[in-house]
């Protein structure tokens, strides 16, 4: 008789798993007095919250009795089954942590920053002897001075647009420039000094981009007060044509100014944010001033627990802000913060200078904040009203495709080519918010054993990779619970484990498919060959003539069928339609142009920009270099006897 092992003997009782406060107490026999990062994790291993604390154990030992604790933190530690910690040198150092791994691991017991895509910048390039002034966004790898962060791209287009009429610097790229034997348009519109072709001395250019620099640092009284005394000069000296350059210059950065909107007087940097909260929602306002100048603004909306107050959102909220990018000099705040010094004091030592944090009470900058606090309490306004109408319009898309509730996320799939060539398949998602063009994928048809043009296997091929991925990374009974659960309408509000009304689930709960019966049938199949069954699929079939408001809507196991026209539902569902046809045609006519403007000579190994250069410079064109025999690719200057070879056996296969 075969013996049991050890771990199944009757006799012997499994010790129970810890979780809780158990785990935490026995955390905190071991933990330091000194400041540090700690992290609470579930049984999954999955990261419930991270905090920073001055003293780690003072800290975590508070999580070690429930009583007087909100129904957040308690869920929280009854949660918890382990916790990891991280110690620091100073409290700052903790802070500037925390945010960045709140950031990174976006638990859901802390205050969310969402929507957090990079700012565009204002770029004076050093790495070349003609500077230039350009957009940046991303890393800054490149040498320069870079002014910023504007609020939109195009608040930058336009600063540069009036930069360039008032210091005359180019815009172009340096490869452009290398290549100019005369001046080009934008120095005939005066919008450039042509350094370009020699039309002004080196020197003389290096002063106009230090006053560009001197301009854009905040020193912009300075610099109009040099030109118009320049101007004077000039027109005392009867150059009236000169001192006509001058007046211009003059007036476009007087239209700069201008056009910005509020321009603080006692303000010359500073980031303004006021918070707004109704609704169990909140908004985060942020005004940008720079030189003293309004560079635009920019409404955020937080993801945070309904019990949170104002001032701690909008102290987390700061952290993760300022965790990828440079602090000004001045933040004004709508509210005082537990921590506003230590905020201070890690920004500080961020950034090498002083960060001052404050919360003003009256004067320029107390209107600075309460304007800023108006335009977030409209922003917030108008979010609430249209996820109302969204709300509406998703109960009608249930009733209208008898689905069980109203569904949280929708995926709407398209393709596009021409013949068959470049084909792209496209996936939009939309939701309680909208369209999430974050989540917003595209996917490049690879199969080669399509025939062209096959429609019904692109559909497959994009579904099959979509929900193959998804089967993968988010378990299909864990998604299913968790759906059924909210349809059937078993969460509490306050239940932070339950996903909120507005959290987009990874799983659809409506699949739109542009396309008729047949569509329709090759995705039931493709979702049918990976075992999902439940997943809502409906097809559109434009309507007789391509006519908007005729559509035809399939369903599996249902006749098919059209909505009223005029009806709210059948616009909505017309939106994500030609959204998904937008964003699809989109995708192709980019993948199309970069097929059309690809050189043969970029597929070849070892063949970089100055080779391939030199070699279109020697023969006019890849397909000459494409017919040359190997001593006229040997005669190349640049191109040893082996490039040669390289390139020659590339083309003579």
């Amino acid at each position: 008789m075969q013996q049991k092992p050890d771990s199944q003997l009757p006799d012997e009782k499994a010790e129970p798993v810890k979780k809780g406060v158990d785990v935490i107490a026995d955390e905190v026999k071991r933990l330091p007095n000194g400041p540090g990062v700690y992290r609470m994790l579930d049984e999954d291993g999955e990261v419930l919250y991270v905090g920073k604390a001055r003293s780690l154990k003072k800290r975590v030992t508070s999580y070690t009795r429930l009583q007087g604790q909100s129904n957040r933190i308690m869920r929280m530690i009854l949660s918890t089954a382990s916790m990891e910690f991280v110690v620091t040198e100073t409290e700052p150092e903790a802070l500037l942590l925390e945010a960045n791994l709140i950031k990174r691991l976006r638990p859901r017991f802390n205050v969310l920053l969402r929507d957090d895509k990079s700012f565009p910048y204002i770029l004076v390039t050093g790495d070349h002897e003609s500077a230039a002034i350009v957009k940046h966004r991303g890393a800054r790898k490149r040498k320069g001075d870079y002014f910023g962060p504007f609020a939109s791209a195009g608040a930058v287009d336009r600063t540069i647009n009036a930069l360039q009429k008032a210091f005359l610097i180019r815009t172009c790229s340096d490869s452009y420039y290398e290549n100019r034997t005369r001046p080009c348009l934008q120095y005939q519109i005066k919008r450039c000094a042509g350094p370009c072709t020699g039309e002004i001395d080196r020197e003389d250019y290096a002063g106009l981009v230090s006053e560009a620099k001197a301009f854009l640092s905040g020193r912009s009284q300075l610099i109009k007060k040099q030109l118009a005394e320049q101007m004077e000069t000039a027109s005392a000296e009867l150059e009236f044509e000169r001192a006509a350059i001058y007046r211009d210059r003059l007036s476009a950065l007087s239209h700069i100014q201008a056009h910005q909107g509020i321009n603080p007087q006692s303000v010359e940097e500073a980031d303004v944010f006021a918070i707004h909260q109704e609704g169990g929602q909140n908004c985060v306002q942020v005004f940008f001033f720079r030189t003293g100048q309004n560079w635009g603004n920019r409404a955020y909306f937080p993801k945070a627990d309904k019990s949170l107050e104002e001032a701690d959102i909008l102290e987390s909220f700061l952290a993760q802000f300022y965790d990828d990018k440079p602090a000004p000099k001045q933040i004004l705040l709508s509210h005082r913060l537990t921590e506003q010094e230590l905020l201070s004091e890690a920004l500080s030592e961020r950034t090498g200078r002083k960060v001052d944090v404050a919360t003003p009470q009256r004067g320029e900058k107390r209107e600075l904040v309460d304007h800023a606090l108006t335009n977030a309490r409209e922003a917030l306004g108008r979010r609430l009203a249209e996820t109302s109408s969204q709300a509406r319009l998703l109960k009608g898309v249930a009733e209208a495709f008898d689905l069980k509730a109203p569904p949280r996320r929708i995926e709407v799939y398209d393709n596009s080519h021409i013949m068959g060539t470049n084909a792209v398949g496209g996936m939009i998602v939309a939701g309680l918010e909208g369209f999430t063009k974050g989540q917003y994928r595209k996917f490049n048809i690879k199969s080669e054993d399509l025939v062209p043009g096959d429609d019904y296997g692109m559909m497959r091929e994009v579904l099959m990779r979509r929900f193959s991925r998804l089967l993968k990374e988010h378990a299909r009974e864990s998604a299913k619970d968790v759906h059924d659960t909210v349809q059937n309408g078993d969460t509490n509000d306050d239940d932070i484990d339950a996903p909120a009304a507005s959290e987009m689930p990874a799983w659809p709960d409506l699949v739109l498919i542009d396309g008729g019966q047949g569509q329709l049938t090759a995705a039931r199949e493709t979702l049918e060959e990976l075992g999902i069954s439940d997943v809502p699929l409906v097809g559109i079939a434009k309507g007789p003539d391509r006519d908007a408001g005729r559509e035809k809507f399939f369903i599996p196991g249902r006749q098919s069928f059209m909505l009223p026209e005029r009806d709210p539902v059948l616009y909505f569902v017309q939106r994500l339609r030609d959204e998904a046809h937008r964003f699809a045609i989109g995708s192709h006519r980019a993948r199309r142009k970069k097929d059309i403007v690809k050189n043969p000579l970029d597929e070849i190994a070892g063949i970089g920009p100055t080779r391939k250069k030199a070699l279109l410079t020697h023969f006019g064109t890849a397909k000459a270099v494409s017919k040359a025999g190997l001593d006229d690719l040997s005669a190349v200057p640049g191109i040893s006897e082996a490039m040669a070879r390289l390139v020659y056996d590339h083309f003579h296969e």
